[in-house]
């Protein structure tokens, strides 16, 4: 294996002997050099692992020959070493993206403790990861086979999420299976936990579900300031987590619950049950106009307006508000341009349908496929839309307006990966993750099945029809061209069912910094 080099720069190098035989004595092989000129010319003819840099020598100075190796290059990691603690040099320096700054004098304890962090970190991250997994691991078992209240299944998922997000980025793949199958294991549970309760959850024994947020968390954050409620579609709590980073820069979260989609988790019934705060059998049953069942013609969320109206007037809130949906980048940038006329507004409502048309295209285009070909990949493509998208310059205006931010979705999306053979007659639903429908032939182990519709508060399309929702990570699949079929969908991101990732959503709250 070979030694790890190190060029040390200082025009006192002679003084730093004893540091440098601690260095080789620790299997280090040290290059020195007295000038930034010298180190220049060093580093054009040898390569080297990282450069300690004396920021205070004659001739060029450390500032300038550090611009200079960034040059040559840009990757190697640079460690600052200066007598001075004035702060324009620690800010010149970290701007010019070091790897680390020690004030002079500094022991050997101090350029090794530099050494393993710039050089061993990820080493040493991912043994610490394993490690602390490892022990984590235990405890997620042991919990899985007790955990039975809403808010210890939110607890479990999230940390669920975070081992998820820790272990995607070491060395040790094993870890990552070892965590998937684990996962795999809680949404089986999970499972079972919601076949059993869910139609108590009616009876006042509840979380706060789709069809309740407007009231119980949106509307007692309605006060004096004006607030910007996002709904960004089909919204995983991982990839909340994955930009919430960039919108810190703007906002410092002040709350962060979570909820439950309904069932179905999808679009018509979930949004909807948010804007109407309304059940899908209440909203038939009280504006027949604006619901459509799935084998209705036409848009099934073309009156979310309508719906919240109604909802602000059942309420009786004096609001002044307003509506935008926002499903291209043309109607984004639109409303990013002519954002300043919101500040009006009690609550500027927008929903923004990004990742839904995502999860949507990976299924129908080969290069989204690619790009998004596992969970970390869905992460990093939801990442780096937000961050280049007219949805991060209209929280930046809201921001610069003063406005309270509430960021949430109406349900998430989940990895499909097994088929689970259905047989339906030709008016049942299309989705993957649910069906509608008469006479439904289906594999019951697979499935939370709701013969009764209506004790769910879902509508019946015809006097006999039911409800079924996939679990895990299943979807449905007609025996008909069955492996054509399986194979088109099989690792997309669908909607519909029961699993930790569809049903545990995130509701953040947020003041401007």
């Amino acid at each position: 294996m070979n030694k790890i080099s190190i060029l040390w720069v200082d025009d006192e190098i002679d003084l730093l002997k004893p540091h440098i035989i601690f260095l080789e004595g620790k299997n280090y092989q040290v290059f020195t050099c007295k000038s930034g000129q010298e180190a220049l010319e060093k580093l054009r003819e040898t390569s080297v692992d990282i450069v300690f840099l004396d920021e205070n020598m004659p001739g060029i100075s450390g500032l300038e020959t550090l611009n200079e190796i960034k040059l040559i290059d840009a990757s190697l990691p640079i460690v600052m070493i200066t007598k001075s603690e004035e702060e324009f040099i620690m800010e010149e320096a970290i701007g010019s993206k070091i790897a680390d700054y020690l004030i002079k004098p500094v022991n050997p304890h101090q350029i090794l403790l530099s050494l393993k962090k710039n050089l061993d970190h990820s080493r040493l991250v991912s043994e610490k990861t394993t490690a602390n997994y490892q022990q984590e691991f235990r405890k997620i078992a042991m919990d899985l086979s007790m955990v039975n209240t809403v808010d210890e299944w939110i607890d479990l998922y999230k940390r669920l999420i975070y081992w998820e997000m820790r272990l995607e980025d070491i060395e040790d793949n094993s870890m990552f299976e070892i965590l998937e199958s684990q996962k795999t294991e809680a949404n089986n549970h999970f499972g079972k936990f919601v076949d059993r309760n869910y139609i108590d959850w009616f009876h006042g024994d509840g979380p706060i579900m789709s069809h309740t947020l407007f009231k119980e968390w949106i509307q007692p954050e309605l006060d004096d300031n004006p607030t910007l409620l996002v709904v960004i579609d089909n919204l995983r709590y991982d990839q909340w987590y994955a930009f919430e980073d960039t919108i810190s820069a703007f906002y410092k979260k002040s709350k962060e619950n979570s909820y439950f989609s309904i069932l179905p988790t999808a679009t018509q019934y979930a949004r909807n049950a948010i804007f109407s705060g309304l059940m899908p059998l209440d909203m038939e049953k009280k504006y027949p106009q604006w619901w459509k069942n799935d084998t209705d013609d036409g848009g099934k969320n073309l009156h979310e307006s309508d719906f919240l109206e109604a909802q602000i007037k059942r309420l009786g809130l004096d609001l002044k508000w307003e509506y935008h949906k926002i499903s291209s980048l043309k109607q984004g940038k639109q409303l990013s341009q002519n954002f300043k006329s919101q500040k009006e507004n009690d609550l500027t409502v927008i929903v923004y349908n990004f990742v839904d048309m995502l999860s949507h295209s990976k299924t129908e285009m080969e290069v989204i496929k690619e790009l998004a070909s596992n969970d970390k990949a869905y992460r990093s493509l939801t990442q780096s839309w937000f961050k280049n998208s007219p949805l991060l310059e209209i929280i930046q205006q809201a921001q610069l307006l003063g406005m309270k931010l509430i960021i949430t979705t109406d349900h998430g999306t989940i990895n499909v990966k097994q088929p689970s053979k259905v047989i339906g007659d030709k008016d049942t639903s299309l989705n993957l993750r649910y069906k509608t429908g008469r006479s439904l032939t289906f594999e019951d182990k697979d499935v939370l099945a709701a013969r009764d519709p209506e004790k769910i508060h879902l509508p019946r399309i015809n006097v006999s029809s039911s409800f079924i929702f996939a679990k895990n990570d299943l979807f449905f699949a007609y025996p008909n061209n069955y492996n054509h079929y399986v194979s088109y969908y099989r690792n997309t991101y669908q909607h519909g069912g029961v699993s930790l990732e569809e049903m545990i959503i995130p509701f953040v709250v947020l003041s401007p910094k």
